[in-house]
């Protein structure tokens, strides 16, 4: 089984993450990731990614409109295809120049040449969850990665 830290944290968001009132304790945590058969790298990498995102401040967004350049890191990490998801986002209310800036900090913070669509968009859905007053974009963004998602998943 070749789990990586996309699995992790896409499992931890659909078992943790709905019951913000539930505070779990992370070791029994990481020992259910353990016993589900995620690798313990990948499991303290997922960890570290979600401890960045919850340490992250808020951005102020510029008050006319901006342009965003791509840096070539980030073109090669995120091809025409994601990049193009950011703009629809954006332009669609979903995502604001801000919450576009942390969702690209946080595709950035992983060690993959690339980032698939899919997982882009669970990135989107974590970072808009992370945020406060962002229910209505998070609720959006939940019907777009879920609808793409094979039947047999819900």
């Amino acid at each position: 089984m070749k789990e990586n830290v996309f699995d992790v944290l896409i499992y931890l968001f659909e078992n943790y993450m709905d019951d913000v009132e539930l505070t779990p304790d992370p070791d029994m945590i990481r020992t259910e990731l353990l016993e589900a058969g995620f690798p313990q790298t990948e499991i303290n990498k997922a960890f570290d990614w979600l401890e960045s995102l919850t340490e992250q401040t808020a951005i102020k967004s510029a008050s006319s409109p901006a342009f965003r350049i791509f840096f070539s890191q980030e073109m090669a990490k995120l091809d025409t295809e994601c990049r193009g998801l950011l703009l629809f986002l954006e332009q669609n209310g979903i995502l604001t120049p801000a919450s576009r800036e942390l969702v690209i900090d946080r595709v950035m913070a992983f060690n993959e040449e690339t980032i698939s669509l899919e997982n882009l968009k669970w990135v989107v859905l974590m970072v808009l969850f992370s945020q406060p007053n962002e229910e209505i974009a998070f609720a959006r963004m939940e019907n777009l990665v879920y609808e793409s998602l094979p039947n047999y998943l819900h």
